[in-house]
């Protein structure tokens, strides 16, 4: 009998985990008994996700920097690129932020749900009064200043300095793309070798994300006294998937067809193929091949400019995620009665947009980068027990936006270098001639 996909497992372990909770919150002994002997292999898995968040950035950031080497070369090509893509991610992010700003889906969760589960997730409400108090009293300058570390292994010795720790390897990465090839040859290869290791742990890490999320459901379904958790998870997911949907249904095919002419029809008809691969996937990289034949062979990109900028956005244009990353951090920070800070939404802006650039482009890969935004505005990353339970079915959607952001910036490149050939297009330029 063929293995179950891992996404069928992830389900299976959710549905279970929901399951297990409420058979044992029906038992006076049950609910301890989960907290005991089921909820820590819950907080086990939450730690290894945290455990590999600063190796993952550091590899994949590195690499994301290092290959794009031949900027040098195709200037003009790499300049567009990389500026289109962090745009439509800065666009993405602050999209997200404004949805979620707007719908509000932790409002659904009442004070004494909220109380509880601020117990449960070992958050100090004390603690981050006085934290709040703390970044009032600072400069308007001092979120420029702490982006930048005294000492990098001071830093990287937590997770709550990722930014600083970004900064670093953005820089090193410059360091080494500035310096001859046969000294940073070896460094490369180095850190390819690194990353393709950090990947491999994440893969056997995403083995034991079944039982991880069974532990966590189970806690969640034991430990909460209200339903109205469950109210907010599925306000929380319908935010996301309106914010998604307004990318791919609005803001890229209205971006095309301003800048090229390509019709709405056209532009999905070129890469519906890639989109369904996505969907099923979960993965960039994977959809890859697909992203590139449909963009350069349906849409009529050149094979110049498809070759180098949709690889490059596989890597470091995650829009989806980014958005993704931005409606999860507010509402696990609304979940827990934390109010934020203009600064630290502004916060989230810059770091969902730089992890965006080093989130490998596999499944489950969004997960990992949320701890990063999360501890980065000091909220509990173990508030993303929260929203596993529909992260599943949010990832396959957020890598369809991410793959139709990639060709979306293929497209326009493409026409911006007067590489775009296809049919439609001369048609609509003999039209804005005559």
């Amino acid at each position: 009998m063929k293995k179950l996909a891992l996404h069928w497992q992830i389900l299976i372990g959710m549905v279970l985990g929901i399951l297990a909770g409420y058979v044992f919150s029906r038992f006076a002994w049950g609910s301890n008994f989960v907290v005991a002997w089921i909820k820590p292999w819950g907080t086990i898995f939450i730690n290894l996700l945290k455990l590999i968040a600063i190796p993952l950035i550091v590899a994949s950031l590195i690499k994301g920097v290092s290959d794009l080497d031949d900027i040098r070369q195709l200037s003009r090509l790499g300049t567009r690129t990389l500026g289109l893509y962090i745009l439509s991610t800065l666009l993405a992010v602050s999209l997200g932020l404004i949805v979620v700003n707007l719908a509000q889906p932790g409002s659904f969760i009442e004070e004494g749900t909220r109380t509880d589960l601020m117990a449960s997730f070992g958050v100090n409400a004390e603690q981050s009064v006085g934290k709040a108090a703390e970044n009032q009293n600072k400069g308007p300058l001092s979120a420029l200043v702490d982006v930048v570390p005294d000492n990098v292994i001071g830093a990287a010795a937590s997770n709550g300095n990722m930014l600083q720790v970004i900064f670093f390897v953005v820089f090193f990465g410059i360091g080494l793309i500035l310096i001859p090839t046969d000294k940073s040859e070896p460094v490369k290869r180095f850190f390819d070798g690194v990353n393709e290791v950090v990947l491999k742990m994440i893969d056997l890490i995403m083995l034991a994300a079944p039982y991880g999320v069974f532990a966590l459901l189970a806690a969640l379904v034991v430990e909460s006294p209200s339903p109205d958790v469950f109210k907010a998870l599925a306000a929380y997911a319908l935010t996301v998937l309106f914010g998604l949907a307004v990318l791919v249904f609005a803001f890229y095919p209205t971006l095309i067809r301003l800048f090229t002419g390509i019709s709405y029809g056209d532009f999905f008809r070129g890469i519906a193929p890639a989109q369904l691969l996505a969907f099923s996937t979960s993965s960039s990289a994977a959809t890859l091949p697909v992203t590139m034949e449909r963009v350069e062979e349906h849409i009529g990109v050149e094979k110049e400019v498809v070759s180098f900028v949709c690889p490059v956005g596989a890597t470091i244009n995650m829009d989806g995620t980014s958005l993704y990353q931005a409606v999860a951090a507010v509402f696990i920070a609304q979940a827990f009665g934390n109010d934020l800070t203009l600064g630290q939404q502004l916060t989230i802006v810059l770091t969902a947009t730089l992890a965006s650039i080093g989130s490998a482009a596999v499944p489950g890969a969004g997960i990992l980068m949320l701890v990063i935004v999360l501890e980065s505005i000091g909220v509990n990353p173990a508030g993303i027990a929260l929203i596993f339970a529909v992260d599943r079915p949010l990832d396959m959607c957020r890598t369809v936006v991410n793959i139709t952001s990639d060709a979306t910036v293929a497209i326009l490149v493409g026409k911006s270098l007067g590489k775009l050939t296809g049919p439609k297009v001369k048609e609509w330029d003999d039209h804005l001639v005559e």
